[in-house]
């Protein structure tokens, strides 16, 4: 079947012709030469309407590239555009093709942008050098890809964190029990030792406690610290507690993360300790720090003591007799800090 096409809407008799071959449809430019002469600014051919998967299409040809763009005015531009009129999302791309060039569009949504195409799909003077223009005529390959998108799929959120979290609460297949205080606490033993190494070695390896009884007891934690702790383990995150506690129970869930090498626990203790560091604190705080390698808290408790008057103030504190017992290379440090802010009181710096 062979159709002409217009020029810009002035009729041509040698344009465009299309010819229906299989799954392709082959655009064939007779008279390659007269369509750059046209007189009409830069020209564009539309072929007739054909017949592709379903749709009616047509091919847009503009030999020296598309109006409004001149960095393509030396490559020959080509479009493709849906003549149907559709009110669904029809995402389709098109493949442009000669004898030693393809090119594959981006996929458009024909039902938003009816034009879409390629605007430097060969250069003029490739094409001009190439065996494949034969008496000013060449011809293109023109395939029709209808994309169909795969159905919406809704993945939900993780929830192992609650099916681990019911395991903790239902006890249920318990293996091991811990005494804390008072306090009993069912636990499973493959779940401690995957999420701390400590609790590997005491539950598995050369530590191995409990061999002719399945009760452990801890003497030195408190039963609501060590609750929290198995909160943690099971859903990893932060353990719920009352807002007045939360300061000295952090103090003690730090301690404890350290004890069982919960990196992330231990970090998540320094980011809420870091919220709570004052006049009345700070000493405590410090010397936590210190003794547990708390290397960013540690950083903020000197930051808050940057200033002469707060460093006074703290001294006078019992929390702070603590730390200098307790913590003598802190002091070395203040001292430093206090020495510093001293100089740069008496010679504070020329503006």
């Amino acid at each position: 079947m062979a159709t002409s096409a217009s020029s810009a809407g002035h009729p041509s008799r040698s344009a465009t012709t299309i010819v229906s071959v299989r799954e392709h449809h082959l655009v064939k430019i007779v008279g390659y030469s007269r369509t750059l002469n046209a007189h009409c600014g830069r020209p564009e051919f539309s072929s007739c309407p054909f017949r592709a998967r379903g749709r009616t299409w047509c091919v847009s040809y503009r030999p020296q590239g598309s109006p409004g763009n001149d960095g393509n005015t030396d490559f020959i531009s080509l479009y493709i555009l849906l003549v149907d009129i559709v009110d669904e999302p029809l995402m389709a791309k098109a493949t442009f093709s000669l004898p030693f060039y393809i090119h594959i569009t981006d996929t458009n949504n024909f039902s938003v942008n009816r034009a879409f195409g390629c605007e430097r799909f060969v250069k003029r003077e490739d094409l001009e050098r190439s065996e494949h223009l034969k008496d000013d005529c060449f011809s293109i390959k023109v395939r029709i890809h209808i994309v169909k998108e795969a159905p919406s799929i809704m993945v939900p959120p993780s929830d192992m964190q609650q099916h681990l979290g019911n395991l903790l609460l239902t006890k249920e297949l318990a293996d091991v029990e811990f005494r804390v205080g008072e306090e009993t606490f069912p636990a499973h033993r493959i779940v401690l030792g995957a999420r701390s190494p400590v609790f590997k070695a005491q539950l598995y390896g050369p530590m191995k406690e409990g061999t002719t009884s399945n009760i452990i007891r801890i003497d030195d934690m408190e039963a609501q610290v060590f609750r929290a702790l198995l909160t943690f383990i099971y859903t990893d995150t932060w353990p719920e507690m009352e807002q007045e506690d939360e300061s000295a129970m952090t103090q003690h869930l730090l301690a404890t993360a350290d004890r069982y090498c919960l990196q992330r626990l231990k970090l998540m203790c320094e980011h809420r300790l870091y919220k709570h560091i004052d006049k009345s604190s700070v000493a405590i705080i410090l010397a936590l720090a210190e003794k547990h390698h708390c290397c960013g808290l540690k950083e903020a408790c000197f930051e808050f003591l940057g200033s002469s008057t707060t460093l006074l103030a703290v001294v006078e504190t019992e929390e702070f007799e603590y730390l200098a017992r307790s913590c003598p290379a802190i002091m070395k440090e203040l001292i430093r800090k206090a020495i510093n802010i001293a100089n740069i009181c008496d010679n504070p710096p020329s503006s």
